[in-house]
């Protein structure tokens, strides 16, 4: 197919995300006011708690089997890839712009997570429906392509909430006795009782007055004595250190927002979707409890375009300040839509060509797409929760949004080029 008949298919697409994206930047508009502070917060929380997750699990549910679930086991190790270098590339940007501490998480998570929910959502269904697409069959591969971006949508929702997620937060700044500190200016006290090294030292004596009340007042003294003493004197069991060190891990991850409403969508999705007696009870035609099914997938329609309006309504709050944050635009810009793409064609294309990936123009087209993707809308979502960067962040997305119209089409236009 000549360029230009790739570019308008390409084309179109993008064109429908710019248009509700416009209507939310239009509903935000303080002469309106429809979807201003308090109702795109709102929003957001519905979008968290309820259209995310019933979107991604009733697609899952519905399009992803075994057999695809054994075809497609590359794209997870393709999608952590983009992750991984983005993160790098996100690391050199920070050394070279000398962006403050508070945030580098934003930028880091800015690089490396993609927005492989509603975009490829959006896009590559659409494709299909094109008349002058190169994918073949309609049908099929408007079936073939909602299993792939559902696959991609779930992948992205658990990589974003556990690795993004992570990366935001322990740049955050920190709460001390009331006071946000910067984690790049906290100088914690060192000796003092609450340090968790003293605490360790201390651990074993502490339990042995408890559990043994016949020993004496001097072995007593004796113990307190030995919870004084500088570091390396104390003895500690190797047993207690690890359960310490446990017990740190622990307390610093956060089982509930690990395991967030869209991630607990998608597992529950794949394991209906990929074991037969859940597909024949929920799924398949003329199922049992077919109407569970269908009333998940119509609240799950209303995500897309929700998210979509979302992200108009978070650019306009990004139109203040752009100039004070053009190097890092720029940066962001040039490792999301130049660097991670030249990187992500290099490795799809020598995967093809070592046999690691099925010969499927379509799938290879969303595999190459996962890398030329604007930055998460979920970020929005990430720094509104820990309460650093909103700003930063909706001068990014306005920024690497506006330039995805025209980057997205030309790079889905070479994509397809490429695996035809």
């Amino acid at each position: 197919m000549e360029f230009w008949g790739l570019f308008f298919v390409a084309l179109m697409p993008v064109l429908k995300v710019l248009l509700i994206t416009a209507v939310g930047t239009f509903l935000a508009l303080d002469r309106f006011d429809i979807l201003g502070e308090n109702a795109s917060k709102h929003l957001n929380i519905m979008v968290f708690f309820v259209f995310a997750p019933a979107l991604v699990g009733g697609n899952l549910a519905k399009t992803i089997t075994l057999k695809s679930m054994l075809m497609l086991w590359f794209m997870p190790l393709n999608i952590l890839l983009t992750f991984v270098i983005g993160t790098a590339l996100g690391w050199l940007l920070i050394k070279i712009t000398r962006v403050p501490h508070h945030l580098q998480g934003l930028v880091l998570g800015c690089c490396s997570a993609g927005n492989l929910g509603n975009l490829p959502l959006i896009i590559v269904p659409a494709v299909c429906k094109q008349r002058s697409h190169p994918f073949g069959d309609v049908d099929v591969c408007y079936r073939n392509a909602l299993a792939y971006a559902s696959l991609s949508m779930a992948l992205g929702v658990i990589y974003t909430w556990t690795y993004a997620y992570n990366i935001v937060r322990i740049y955050s700044p920190k709460i001390s006795n009331g006071v946000i500190v910067d984690g790049s200016k906290e100088n914690p006290v060192r000796g003092t009782e609450n340090d968790p090294e003293n605490l360790s030292k201390c651990s074993t004596g502490a339990f042995s007055t408890v559990e043994d009340r016949s020993q004496t007042n001097d072995h007593m003294k004796q113990l307190e004595i030995e919870c004084t003493v500088p570091d390396g004197q104390a003895k500690v069991p190797k047993l207690e250190k690890i359960k310490k060190q446990l017990k740190l891990i622990a307390d610093k991850i956060n089982l509930k927002l690990l395991f967030a409403p869209s991630t607990i969508g998608a597992i529950v999705g794949l394991i209906i979707g990929v074991v037969p007696q859940f597909r024949k009870l929920l799924v398949v035609d003329h199922a049992p409890l077919l109407v569970v099914q269908d009333s998940i997938i119509m609240i799950g329609d209303a995500g897309i375009p929700a998210m979509t309006l979302l992200v108009g309504a978070n650019l306009l709050k990004g139109l203040k300040g752009v100039g004070k944050q053009l190097p890092l635009i720029a940066g962001i810009t040039v490792v999301r839509f130049i660097a991670l793409p030249a990187i992500g064609i290099g490795i799809v294309k020598g995967a093809v060509h070592f046999g690691i990936i099925h010969h499927d123009p379509l799938y290879q087209f969303l595999l190459l797409l996962q890398f030329a993707l604007p930055p998460a809308v979920a970020l929005s979502t990430i720094t509104q929760l820990f309460g650093t960067g909103e700003g930063e962040c909706s001068v990014i997305m306005l920024a690497t949004n506006s330039c995805a119209a025209v980057s997205l089409t030309l790079w889905c236009t070479f994509f397809m080029y490429l695996v035809l």
